[in-house]
């Protein structure tokens, strides 16, 4: 040790590697180049670029700030009781059974990840078949850690053939078949992240075939509702088919990308039971997940939603912002397509137009991912992923 220097309880702790996704971000900011391109966070863009705050968020937001009777108190544990009551009825549906016999439990959470992390503790703790978290292979990256944080045992199922670009069902379906009986299996609702690709109505019926057989637990990541198709009922349809096949399963809900809300860390974890007499027991337990890990939840972000969600005028000017949202990035797709084409770029670029949501999985490998960045100031993570709502007209001429 050098003179002078005072020792620290933490000399031992090492340097820990920037964030994949995150980092790629920060490196985004240092660039100098004025004709830099950010494809790497998961966030929208507006044509020009820029960040977008929907219309009905500024007049949710103004409504509230207005209302003498809005305080700043603490929320209950549980959190906001109607941002819940909505969160509940826009996954589910309001004609949902397990919703009208009183089988769903929902907490407010810190938006999507909140949410799976909440999900993961309370499986840790009272899960009694195997706490193994089956997650497709790739996922989101956050997703591991965040079962693994919990104690759950981490393993994968096959899901991107990289030969087509598309699903690798029947890997898919042999994979769950092979599982542990009454394992964990974590499933996107819509708009998987990081490929873009989605099963079928039919194919999401053989998943659903073989979680009944094997008495799996789903775990349901809804992250994109309404911002993958533009259409909240279509992009809820996987979920309300397991659910209304009538088993138990868990949901994590997250409102940063269908409303913006990215700052405001909203979203909901929701377990539905087998009956209601369980319910509160389950609730109750939530809460003691939930209590010392943050307490209870912010109230501002829940509030702008739950104003959205429970008026009728905003949620028709939502779900006509969603689409605009959902369409621009489709536009995008066919124009970088369009773009490929025109360039002869070797290669079948279909899967641009096939793929759903946010991204697109590329299959660029990581040496090509490192000269678009270092060569030609186009930021995407290394696994060849590059977010669709990033791209604009220029952009596309660029990338091709």
């Amino acid at each position: 040790m050098s003179a002078g220097k005072v020792a620290s309880n933490w000399e031992h702790v090492q340097q820990a590697p920037p964030d994949p996704i995150l980092g790629v971000a920060e490196a985004f900011k240092v660039d100098r180049n004025v004709s830099k391109l950010n494809l790497s966070v998961g966030a929208y863009r507006t044509a020009d670029g820029k960040p977008l705050v929907l219309n009905v968020v500024r007049k949710a937001e103004q409504a509230i700030v207005n209302d003498p009777s809005v305080n700043k108190e603490y929320l209950p544990i549980t959190g906001n009781a109607d941002f819940c009551r909505l969160s509940r009825e826009l996954a589910f549906g309001k004609d949902c059974k397990a919703v009208k016999e009183g089988r769903v439990v929902t907490v407010q959470a810190l938006s999507g990840t909140g949410s799976l992390r909440v999900g993961c503790e309370f499986l840790g703790v009272h899960y009694r078949g195997p706490k193994i978290l089956y997650v497709p292979n790739p996922t989101w990256g956050n997703h591991k850690s965040i079962g693994a944080k919990a104690g759950l045992q981490v393993k994968e199922y096959r899901y991107f053939k990289p030969a087509t670009r598309g699903l690798d069902i029947q890997g898919l379906l042999a994979d769950l078949e092979a599982a542990e009986p009454g394992a964990i299996v974590l499933l996107h609702a819509c708009a998987h992240n990081p490929t873009g690709v989605d099963p079928t109505k039919q194919q999401w019926a053989q998943i659903l075939n073989v979680v009944q057989r094997k008495r799996l637990l789903p775990f349901f990541d809804s992250a994109y509702q309404g911002f993958a198709s533009g259409d909240l009922d279509a992009d809820a349809y996987s979920l309300r088919l397991f659910t209304n096949a009538g088993i138990e399963l868990l949901l994590a809900q997250s409102y940063a990308k269908n409303l913006g809300l990215y700052a405001e860390r909203v979203g909901a974890f929701s377990c539905v039971c087998a009956n209601a007499a369980v319910t509160p027991r389950v609730e109750s337990q939530l809460k003691m997940v939930i209590r010392p890990m943050y307490s209870n939840p912010p109230c501002h972000g829940a509030a702008i939603a739950a104003k959205v969600l429970g008026t009728p005028a905003l949620f028709k000017e939502w779900k006509e912002e969603l689409q605009a949202m959902s369409f621009r990035i489709k536009d995008m797709r066919q124009a970088l397509y369009d773009a490929l084409v025109r360039d002869a770029v070797p290669g079948d670029w279909r899967f641009v137009l096939e793929q759903i949501g946010m991204f697109s999985y590329t299959g660029l490998t990581r040496p090509q991912c490192e000269i678009l960045t270092r060569e030609w100031h186009v930021f995407l993570t290394m696994d060849g992923r590059i977010s669709m709502a990033g791209v604009n007209e220029g952009g596309c001429a660029r990338l091709s």
